[in-house]
């Protein structure tokens, strides 16, 4: 869960770890012991044994987990032995814990979930996702603090030794080494933070038990809302640490803020007519409204795809974490960028751009977080540019040209991470007319079709001879050689074509639609 392994341990889960929390109770020794359904239940003051009766009362109450505070290896094997028999998850607490920092990251997972779908995992807005997120991009290890310095959610560390007492202190709720907070105010740390939106650096300090950090404030307007700290670990941190630090605290600050209630609504609103927006059912002005946004200013779309088949190659990334990665990469470049998934493409709404941009720029950003993608989560991103267009009205046509350019890479089989129309125009055009051709059976030939159906039901390959020949304007021996068969042999099996479908090769037309129907996918 959110708490991570800093925190807590889980000793028992009869139903999986995938159960669904709607809710915390408390529960004092003194209280008779109860929980409502689908309840954490924090048992606070009864050690070992004595959780017994919160444990089945947990279970005779479907409540989702029960956390409590161990004493020693006897005695929790007893009571995971309990839990497991009341049919209730069982989290174990560190000793050293606090229960307040417990109680206070618990909620603000909670927080995180989405209206009325607590059980279906995180958000794009969840904090503890953003830190883990920030975490892959930058190597190093995340903690995110409100202004008061509570930490609110943290990444998770594989190694517990590249986490320095710095961090484990906070998360445990305790204050860090006071010779460190005092060299952090001399040197003017929390003096940037306060005044500043950039990313400050503090070095190690080895006698302190103290590695290297970065720190960035969240920000909204003047006021601070918190700080990002990224502790680097047993390997240094990535080169471009400090730009993805700087796109997390934008992301963060948006998530703050709806925290604060400073929003109108939820983010779902802006989801919403973010939505309508790019698919052409509403216009731009309520999105503009809502955000402050100049309709008149150029603005622009991204695309992105992953996976062979616009499928996830790997079952461990989610959805949430790729658009984590575009949405942190993109806010450190365009402040007012909007990130939306539609299955199976994520987009990028960019507002209000400097008249001065061009599509190179564009580019260039969708290049970073293809290539980001490519490093720190091991997937195969494609990117598209839609046209820069003349105001926020107009961008339903730029979102149309990044799904062109995304449909033609993964039909064409483009090898380039990210195209622009201009990059691709020929394969876009030849996929379109591929489209159409598999659409309307009227208007393709049905002598190429029978063709096909008699290599289907001979084994043999007479149309993807012909279609090599075409492709090699009739040169037969570098046909020959792409098929790996004697020139000769190329030679009767295009006759052999002409004869079944009375083909005439000498004429442009049948040529060039030859050339358009044998590219179409088999049937299946």
């Amino acid at each position: 869960m959110a708490l991570g392994d800093s925190l807590v341990e889980v000793q028992a889960a009869p139903a999986g770890l995938d159960v669904e929390i709607r809710g915390i109770t408390l529960l004092d020794p003194e209280d008779p012991p109860s929980a409502h359904p689908g309840e954490l239940v924090l048992v606070i003051g009864a050690r070992g044994r004595a959780a017994f009766p919160a444990l089945r009362a947990a279970g005779r109450d479907q409540a989702a987990a029960v956390v409590v505070k161990l004493d020693g290896p006897g005695p929790a094997a007893a009571v995971s032995e309990t839990a497991a028999e009341a049919g209730v998850a069982l989290l174990s607490l560190r000793s050293e814990a606090r229960w307040e920092q417990v109680i206070a990251l618990a909620r603000a997972a909670l927080d995180d979930a989405p209206p009325g779908h607590p059980g279906e995992g995180a958000e794009e807005g969840d904090l503890f996702s953003l830190a883990q997120t920030t975490a892959i991009l930058t190597s190093g290890i995340v903690s995110i603090e409100d202004a008061a310095h509570r930490v609110l959610a943290y990444s998770r560390s594989t190694d517990s030794d590249e986490i320095d007492d710095l961090r484990r202190r906070s998360i445990l709720g305790w204050q860090g080494p006071e010779a460190y907070l005092a060299k952090l105010r001399e040197w003017g740390v929390f003096q940037h933070l306060h005044s500043s939106d950039e990313v400050i650096g503090i070095d190690s300090h080895p006698e302190l038990g103290i590695r290297r950090r970065l720190a960035v404030a969240i920000r909204s307007g003047d006021r601070q809302l918190g700080t990002i700290w990224v502790q680097e670990g047993s390997t240094p941190l990535s080169e471009r640490s400090d730009q993805a630090l700087l796109g997390a605290a934008r992301v963060a600050a948006h998530h703050l803020v709806r925290r604060r209630r400073e929003l109108s609504e939820d983010l779902t609103l802006t989801r919403t007519l973010l939505a309508g927006l790019l698919e052409g059912s509403t216009g731009p002005q309520p999105l503009a409204t809502h955000l402050g946004f100049d309709v008149s200013r150029p603005a622009a779309v991204l695309g992105f795809s992953y996976g062979t088949l616009e499928a996830v190659t790997a079952p461990e990334l989610t959805h949430t974490e790729v658009t984590n990665l575009v949405s942190v990469h993109i806010a450190a470049r365009h402040r007012s960028a909007l990130v939306t998934q539609v299955d199976p493409r994520i987009y990028v709404l960019l507002p209000q751009l400097p008249r001065s941009i061009d599509t190179d720029t564009l580019r260039g950003w969708a290049q970073e977080i293809t290539e980001a993608a490519h490093r720190h989560l091991g997937l195969p991103l494609r990117g598209s540019v839609g046209c820069l267009v003349p105001g926020l009205g107009t961008a339903p046509e730029s979102r149309r040209e990044a799904d062109r350019i995304l449909d033609a890479m993964v039909s064409a089989g483009v090898s380039t991470a990210v195209a622009a129309l201009p990059d691709i125009q020929a394969e876009v055009l030849v996929s379109e007319m591929l489209t159409l051709l598999s659409d309307h059976a009227e208007i393709r030939d049905p002598r190429l079709t029978a063709l096909v159906a008699h290599d289907s039901r001979h084994q043999g390959q007479l149309a993807e001879s012909l279609l090599a020949y075409l492709n090699s304007f009739g040169d037969v021996r570098a046909a020959a050689a792409q098929l790996h068969v004697h020139p000769n042999t190329l030679r009767y099996r295009i006759r052999r074509a002409e004869e079944l479908t009375g083909l005439d090769l000498s004429r442009p037309d049948q040529r060039l639609l030859a050339m358009l129907q044998l590219r179409l996918p088999p049937a299946t």
